[in-house]
């Protein structure tokens, strides 16, 4: 169950950056959590589309998959996936409800490694996510993004997950690409478009 929702949930997350990278000196990442956790705090609610792209050793071909990511403050959260088959998961009042392909579930994430996965997204949006004691943060850079790698410090969400990786395009202080590498060594990868602030969100989009 656990590795669906990783899987599902990110995101988070992992691809080959192209572009090369170098360590944010501590006056540069000061900077960085700085202005993200400043301008993010006027994020009240957050929608775009993604292209994930999942990568596992014993599969010839990636899965890709399309959707829809909605995001209302403070803690509500919906993943819905549209092409090649339906699947929404919603993170809401410590609950993870899930909708695959019209079979209905939920599941209570109130003080499991759920949460914890969830509040990391949530953070994404709000700047919080850069003081979540759960993970130890490494700060890089390249010509054209900021990048957080948040590596897990228990040994719980370590069984599942190795690295979550954020990148937030120079222009913009909201994530543009999210990479994830799992305990297995299988990746996965989102890329997010068409990203609209504080529009109103249907209240559809975070029931099943």
């Amino acid at each position: 169950m656990f590795k669906n929702i990783a899987f599902f949930a990110f995101l988070l997350i992992s691809g080959v950056v192209f572009a090369q990278s170098t360590a944010m000196t501590s006056a540069e990442s000061k900077a960085f959590v700085t202005k993200i956790s400043a301008e993010t705090k006027e994020i009240k609610t957050l929608q775009s589309d993604f292209v994930q792209t999942k990568k596992m050793d014993f599969l010839d071909k990636n899965i890709v998959t399309q959707g829809r990511m909605s995001l209302k403050s403070p803690n509500t959260l919906s993943w819905k996936y549209t092409k090649p088959y339906q699947y929404s998961i919603i993170f809401k009042e410590n609950k993870i409800f899930i909708n695959d392909q019209g079979k209905k579930s939920s599941v209570d994430a109130k003080s499991k490694t759920f949460e914890k996965i969830n509040k990391l997204i949530v953070g994404s949006s709000n700047g919080k996510m850069f003081s979540d004691p759960e993970f130890s943060v490494v700060y890089m850079k390249n010509s054209s993004s900021n990048i957080a790698k948040f590596t897990p410090k228990s040994a719980q969400l370590l069984k599942y997950i190795k690295q979550i990786e954020l990148h937030f395009p120079k222009n913009q202080s909201t994530v543009s690409q999210v990479n994830m590498t799992e305990a297995s060594g299988d990746t996965t990868n989102i890329v997010f478009k068409n990203t609209k602030i504080n529009a109103p969100i249907p209240a559809s989009e975070f029931s099943l």
